[in-house]
């Protein structure tokens, strides 16, 4: 079997793969609409150990309203529960999930989640399907084709959401000059040791940083980003801005938050403009 027999049958497997995808989303049968959401709250928060590990996050214990029953429920994080909760206070809420008639199987996000149709695999099978689409083309009728099919779509993709990315960072920017201030302690640095094949071992150090906003709410929370020399910081003292709406919005450095919300849609831009240049370059070659 030749190269063009493999593309056919890579598009026809995966556009199969998407159409019943499709399918089973339409018959509410995929798992993200077979999965039960809730919002459940933090009640206590335990503190961490100064050189334990990260994993697991910060150690919660929570409570949620069983739908079934109508009666309340409380579970904690310990083992693996699903996204790492990074931020945590008495109050919080959060989101609970879990698979519908399996309430032992609960996972937790750092916000509640909506309902789903479960269409992300289906998207990824169709991106699959363009992709051998491209490469098909390119090997039909030359390989300018690759460089319209892999720099066009996406550099129209790229610009239909450039304003929705300024209207994000523009958000972002006044939230940012809106953070009140206050102080803060870390309280736990964290040490992680894992083992790479190549590079032996690595070694991961995560602050904790624990603060009071302005409203009396006791904040725990990991920070990875704007915290010098991390390794010593043990009960150091540090300056926290944080976002009164939502106090797991926080940084230890305004500026440094500024600088990198403007470098991402400058970064957005010149993708868009390398991407078209792509597709531009294509389309000339196919000319001459």
């Amino acid at each position: 079997m030749g190269w063009h027999e493999w593309l056919v049958l890579w598009c026809a497997v995966w556009g199969a793969a998407a159409l019943v995808g499709v399918g089973m989303s339409l018959a509410g049968l995929t798992k993200a609409q077979r999965t039960v959401r809730l919002t459940g709250r933090i009640e206590r928060v335990r503190a961490p150990r100064h050189g334990g590990s990260r994993l697991g996050g910060i150690s919660v214990v929570v409570s949620y309203r069983d739908p079934a029953s109508g009666q309340e429920v409380t579970v904690t994080n310990d083992g693996e529960r699903g996204e790492m909760i990074t931020a945590a206070w008495e109050g919080r809420e959060i989101g609970v999930s879990h698979p519908r008639g399996r309430p032992h199987a609960y996972r937790f996000s750092n916000a509640p989640e909506q309902p789903s149709r479960g269409l992300g695999r289906p998207a990824f099978a169709l991106f699959l399907v363009y992709v051998g689409l491209v490469v098909l083309v390119a090997i039909d009728r030359g390989w300018p084709w690759a460089l319209i099919g892999s720099g066009g779509p996406p550099a129209i993709l790229g610009a239909v959401q450039l304003p929705w990315a300024v209207r994000v960072r523009n958000n972002r920017l006044d939230r940012l000059t809106a953070m009140e201030t206050v102080p803060g302690r870390v309280v736990a640095v964290l040490k992680d040791i894992s083992v790479d094949q190549d590079d032996g071992p690595i070694t991961t150090i995560t602050p904790v940083v624990s603060f009071t906003t302005h409203q009396g709410t006791a904040v725990t929370a990991h920070c990875t980003s704007h915290l010098p020399h991390p390794a010593g910081a043990y009960d150091r003292d540090v300056t926290v801005h944080y976002t009164a709406a939502d106090p797991a919005d926080f940084t230890l450095d305004r500026a440094a938050e500024h600088h990198s919300e403007k470098l991402a849609v400058a970064i957005h831009a010149l993708a868009v403009a390398l991407l078209a240049a792509t597709a531009v370059a294509g389309a000339v070659l196919l000319r001459r």
